[in-house]
């Protein structure tokens, strides 16, 4: 089982410069500051130059350190990965994450589009996780989106 979330955001940029800042690893964790019990990213570690397959440390504010595996990078259409190594509590409901970005060139700027697959543990964790992932974690995507649109310069 599965639960399926969507952000999406029009930004004043180009398709390039959109994704370069959402594959920043430097000014990429300062844009996503979490909501509710989803923290903030504190910083992001790559352990080799962006590419497929290659692994990344996320750092959350909170001191959790998740792993995130590059699963697919198009410069300026598309960036995806996996998200594993959750801790507890949320490691009880969700197995691991799949996100995966796209960017459009719409109206003289970028349509992006940020989706998040998250695989449950089990059919029971479904009254908890859906709750949660809906209202915070789909609002971290959506205030993160926010944040890039001043950010691109």
């Amino acid at each position: 089982m599965h639960i399926d979330l969507q952000a999406t955001a029009q930004l004043a940029a180009t398709p390039d410069a959109a994704f370069a800042l959402a594959v920043d690893a430097e000014r990429f964790p300062s844009l996503f500051r979490g909501f509710g019990p989803i923290p903030a990213l504190r910083r992001i570690t790559l352990h080799g130059p962006l590419a497929v397959g290659v692994t990344r440390d996320v750092e959350g504010a909170d001191g959790a350190r998740m792993l995130e595996t590059v699963t697919a990078l198009e410069p300026g259409r598309r960036h995806a990965y996996t998200l594993g190594r959750l801790r507890p509590p949320l490691s009880w409901l969700v197995r691991v994450g799949h996100a995966d970005w796209t960017f459009v060139a719409h109206d003289g700027g970028t349509a992006v589009t940020w989706r998040y697959r998250f695989e449950l543990t089990s059919p029971l964790a479904w009254p908890i996780a859906a709750p949660l992932l809906r209202v915070f974690m789909q609002g971290a995507m959506r205030r993160c989106l926010h944040a890039m649109a001043p950010a691109r310069g």
